[in-house]
């Protein structure tokens, strides 16, 4: 029977009584179907919301599509098949959804926006998604393992340069020195970034390292040695944060030292070189001798035992002068532990002769300011190490390192004294090899260490036999263990 509908409407206090009129064409008599539907009182647009139901009805019995999607901006969630729903929020924001039941359990996933998702591709997805419902899948575990899977994928792209920079970054905050920083720079990007830097980290291999290490191993051992440990490190930061996967190619035991002889029996490695002790008294003798800042820098050096970098660094709010006592922060020591070093009385008059040079006679104004104790040239840095490098090359002519003046401390501690070994190592701010003695050591033992320190500016104030001229030393090597 052909018809026309049209809709007509009772309002009553508390329902809304919906007649609908159908109209036969062929008799021309009107057949009334009427339906209550609950609603508030006095509704203000009855026949508005009955269209708009209406619509809803066919909707929710065909399927959604493109035009009314576009139409519709009221909240709420509207079904299309198969598990897909249009979601509005009531900002009017449009998403597709996707709802299922596994294990007896009500779930949803988000498919996307309306924008970036159309909706014959969300149709696909809903379908797609009831077929791992068949077989039991999980739709939400399924889509996470994929895109973990390609996120791994992507991310084995990642380059062996990429990967440097990232281990730099990670754990540069730990490294003191800003010397052993470029170093580990420059050494990669010399001999590893020609080879494998703008390679995937994933790509790596045996062959590879080989390519890097086997024009260096015999000729620059040492640097070949460093090399290799930096490349390995790097590609166990790289294995960690899933980059690659697999064994390090670049590992030495059981591997790389079946194919390269050690470094010990390839070539002799040179260390630094340090003054005997026999000659500490002459070259101090000597040192006090000279003028300038960058002597009396060196001479705090030598009867503090300390690192180049640690006294250059050193600033005046870490000493208190009157209780002679300098206390370098964990930042700035190698081992990012705070160290107190007890000042012996030629190590005094050295910050004080500084102070009078400046003119600044009363501490306090100086550490406020924050200064380097020994200051460089330039406004706001330190000394450089260079400037105590000539002094001992071309001022005394000799051939020695600054960093050797430790081992001299060491020496003479070992043989001129009956200081423990923990307290010698204590004083040079060396590290505990054993976790279980780390573990008991509650002390600094700074009460001993002051005394192993006064005891070595007396040995270094000796005066020497020769006191005339200075004259060629012969140095000696020596391995600085840490």
């Amino acid at each position: 029977m052909l018809a026309e509908r049209v809709p007509s409407v009772s309002c009553f206090s508390k329902f809304v009584e919906v007649h609908s009129i159908v109209v036969s064409l062929t008799t021309h008599e009107p057949i009334v179907c009427s339906r209550s539907i609950k609603t508030r009182e006095n509704h203000p647009n009855v026949v508005g919301w009955f269209v708009g139901w209406k619509a809803e009805e066919r909707m929710r019995r065909s399927g959604l599509n493109v035009l009314a999607i576009q139409k519709m901006s009221k909240a709420g969630r509207y079904a299309d098949g198969n598990g897909l729903y249009l979601q509005i929020t009531k900002t009017g924001t449009k998403s597709w959804i996707f709802r299922f039941m596994l294990n007896g359990k009500s779930r949803e996933m988000g498919l996307g926006s309306v924008t970036a998702l159309k909706l014959a591709d969300a149709r696909q997805m809903a379908v797609e998604y009831q077929g791992l419902l068949l077989k039991g899948i999980d739709p939400i575990h399924e889509r996470d393992a994929k895109k973990k899977k390609q996120a791994l994928n992507e991310a084995r792209t990642t380059t062996f340069e990429e990967c440097v920079k990232g281990y730099i970054s990670a754990h540069s905050p730990k490294w003191s020195n800003q010397k052993h920083i470029n170093q580990w720079k420059s050494t990669l990007a010399t001999y590893a970034s020609p080879v494998i830097g703008n390679l995937p980290v994933g790509s790596i291999d045996t062959d590879l390292v080989m390519k890097i290490l086997d024009p260096i191993w015999g000729v620059k051992t040492e640097t070949a040695s460093r090399v290799r440990g930096r490349i390995e490190a790097v590609l166990d930061w790289s294995t960690v944060r899933q980059f690659r996967s697999g064994e390090n190619p670049a590992r030495w035991r059981g591997h790389l030292d079946k194919l390269l002889p050690k470094p010990t029996e390839v070539s002799r490695v040179k260390h630094f070189e340090a003054l005997p002790i026999e000659d500490i008294q002459e070259f101090m003798f000597n040192l006090r001798s000279q003028e300038g800042l960058a002597p009396q820098a060196l001479e705090f050096l030598i009867l503090t035992a300390s690192r180049t970098s640690e006294v250059l660094h050193a600033k005046w709010s870490e000493f208190d002068i009157e209780k002679s006592i300098w206390t370098i922060p964990p930042e700035r020591m190698k081992h990012r532990k705070e160290h107190r070093v007890p000042l012996s009385d030629r190590c005094v008059q050295i910050l004080r002769n500084v102070l009078e040079s400046n003119e600044l006679y009363e501490i306090n104004e100086l550490v406020q300011f924050g200064d380097f104790v020994f200051p460089g040239q330039i406004i706001g840095k330190p000394l450089s190490s260079a400037s105590l490098r000539q002094i001992i090359k071309e001022r005394m002519n000799l051939k020695i390192t600054v960093h050797g003046f430790r081992s001299t401390f060491r020496d003479w501690a070992s043989e001129y004294t009956n200081y423990s070994r923990e307290t010698v190592e204590m004083a040079m701010a060396h590290t505990i090899e054993s976790k279980v003695e780390a573990a008991y050591r509650r002390r600094d033992l700074f009460t001993k260490r002051k005394s192993l320190m006064a005891d070595w500016e007396k040995f270094c104030g000796r005066t020497p036999s020769r006191q005339n001229k200075v004259v060629e030393m012969k140095p000696r090597v020596f391995r600085e263990v840490k």
